[in-house]
């Protein structure tokens, strides 16, 4: 591999940088202002202080603006090659974005991008928490032929251990002892 690692990095662990481009869009919905959306990642993206405004329009939708709303680190590790093999077998391998809201009441935006992903396993996991969004756009070329000269580089398919069935033995458990006996001290009349 001929991609440089980052100097924090270890071995094994690489890091490209990913413009997130995120869509604004009037809702429809009377109780949001705007639907947000990620259209594409940029790789190889400068890194940003401020939200940029790559463009603006109008269609049968309404009125839309798209930003380069930040460069996060898409960091590719040896212990998430299965998934990463995984997600570059599908028909259409995806590029996960992790999005959180703003807590900042004066933040013009919405969301922010917190994270970027390869491994669809990861992007499941913050899908689980229910507390961040999560969406995927299509991997570009170049994300794809970086991520299969390092899948080639470093999986190693583990083999299948199929656990041995442990027979159950009531007595190791403590079934075999008579139940302890039960307190009538609570269920006596009061005098």
């Amino acid at each position: 591999m001929n991609d440089p690692q980052s100097p924090e990095s270890s071995p094994g662990q690489l890091s490209m940088p990913l413009g997130v481009i995120l869509e604004r869009r009037e809702s429809d919905n009377q109780w949001i202002d705007f639907d947000w959306c990620v259209t594409s990642v940029l790789p190889g993206a400068d890194d940003i202080d401020e939200w940029v405004e790559l463009r603006k329009g109008e269609d049968k939708n309404g009125a839309w603006v798209q930003y380069h709303a930040g460069t996060l680190p898409l960091e590719i590790f040896r212990k998430e090659t299965e998934g990463y093999k995984f997600n570059l077998s599908l028909e259409q391998p995806s590029v996960f974005i992790v999005l959180r809201e703003s807590d900042d009441e004066d933040d013009e935006h919405d969301l922010f991008p917190f994270l970027v992903t390869v491994c669809p396993y990861e992007a499941q996991d913050y899908l689980d928490s229910s507390e961040e969004i999560v969406e995927s756009v299509p991997m570009p070329e170049a994300i794809m032929a970086w991520l299969a000269d390092y899948i080639e580089e470093y999986y190693v398919e583990e083999p299948f251990k199929k656990r041995k069935r442990v027979a159950f033995d009531p007595r190791k458990e403590g079934y075999d002892k008579p139940p302890p006996p039960i307190s009538h001290k609570y269920n006596r009349p009061s005098s």
